[in-house]
């Protein structure tokens, strides 16, 4: 006969621990679409004319950091096409961890905080100066990623700008374009406006821009999402905003101060995080579900008629997990690394449907075993031997 205490050990031991990632997706500096830490491994979609097509190239490779950190971010240096990721680590959340796109090689940079804090925190990198730029309770600071492809091997210093202007409780939505961080959703500027940091003078502009729709209408002030298209040369003009509900997807224009709008994603996912890379915006989200729209900059009519779709190519070798997936409301960080966010993932086509709970933002199961069967088994064997 089996004691109480031996069949509850039989079940905790019978239940696997569920192992999460904190994937992420980015471009190198010739527009191939990477995915990082998906399945346990990283992807090359190829160029856009083949992400609904084959199944992506495995590029997993040594020294790569193990993608289990919150929030996980990512971001394309690309005069050098090199990747940079925050939050890779958790054992590190420090560190910067750099991907050679050309070399197809990883090392990791060390990082000294100066009280900037990786567990929260919204960051841009900046075209030009290869500078991040990060606000962290509220304060702004920078680091120099100078022209690094492969680590140093002496740290770098998140330097301390200065204490930003707005409330302590504001959580921060930062798009890059022309050199300038764009603030979007600060408490009292009105929608369809952002706050200016000019980079190359480090100075806040004291008066929001305004970036009015054809119809006089306005982006809403609300918390969102990033991510800012490429140029085939030169620095970004237009950055995508994405709302938490995931209605519309705004494209603002800082070259002509106005704003254009494109079909909201299909999963509405709080959640996910974004990357653009000249004539495509892209979606991961936390089922981890790639899925990307056409944007063609300066076609109205090309882009009013634009739809989302898989990028069938990924899905194909790393299958999203709905085992990442339970009953319930998403709770975690933001995709920049801003806080918490709380919302239900809804899903159409492209991606699995479900809401996600997951204490890491775009969290995907490595792992998905059914724990019911397996209790069910052992429960009759104990039944059987009584």
């Amino acid at each position: 006969m089996f004691s109480v205490p031996t069949v509850v050990s039989l079940l905790l031991l019978a239940v696997p621990k569920a192992a999460f990632a904190s994937p992420c997706v980015a471009f190198d500096s010739d527009f191939n679409l990477l995915a990082f830490g998906l399945n346990g491994k990283d992807w090359n979609a190829g160029q856009q004319d083949s992400w609904t097509s084959g199944s992506a190239t495995d590029i997993t490779t040594s020294g790569r950091p193990p993608f289990d950190g919150t929030n996980t971010t990512c971001y394309l240096a690309q005069f050098f096409n090199a990747i940079y990721f925050m939050n890779a680590d958790k054992s590190n959340p420090s560190d910067v961890h750099i991907y050679d796109a050309g070399g197809k090689a990883w090392s990791t940079q060390k990082v000294t905080t100066n009280n900037f804090d990786p567990a929260s925190f919204d960051a841009i990198l900046d075209h030009d100066t290869n500078v991040f730029y990060a606000l962290s309770h509220n304060e702004l600071y920078f680091l120099d990623m100078g022209e690094l492809k492969t680590a140093n091997t002496s740290a770098l210093s998140w330097t301390d700008v200065e204490k930003s202007p707005y409330p302590d409780d504001y959580q921060p939505v930062m798009a890059l374009a022309q050199n300038h961080i764009h603030f979007l959703n600060v408490p009292g500027v009105p929608a369809g406006s952002a706050d200016i940091f000019v980079i190359h003078f480090s100075f806040f502009q004291p008066q929001p821009q305004s970036y009015p729709l054809p119809d006089g209408s306005a982006f809403p002030a609300t918390h969102g999402q990033t991510a800012s298209f490429f140029q085939s040369e030169g620095v970004q003009q237009e950055f995508a905003f994405i709302p938490d509900d995931g209605s519309k997807t705004y494209v603002i224009n800082v070259e002509n101060n106005s704003t254009k709008t494109l079909a909201g994603p299909t999963t509405k996912d709080p959640n996910a995080q974004y990357a653009a890379s000249i004539t495509a915006l892209v979606q991961l989200d936390s089922t981890g579900a790639i899925s990307f729209i056409p944007y063609k900059q300066g076609d109205d009519s090309a882009n009013a008629n634009a739809v989302w779709s898989s990028v069938s190519k990924i899905a194909a070798a790393a299958p999203p997990s709905s085992s990442a997936a339970a009953s319930g409301s998403a709770t975690s960080g933001h995709a920049s690394g801003t806080g918490v966010a709380s919302g239900t993932i809804q899903t159409g086509a492209a991606a699995p449907t479900g809401s996600v709970s997951s204490d890491k933002s775009n969290g995907a199961a490595t792992n998905a075993i059914s724990v019911g069967a397996i209790a069910s088994a052992l429960m009759a064997l104990v039944a059987s031997l009584q």
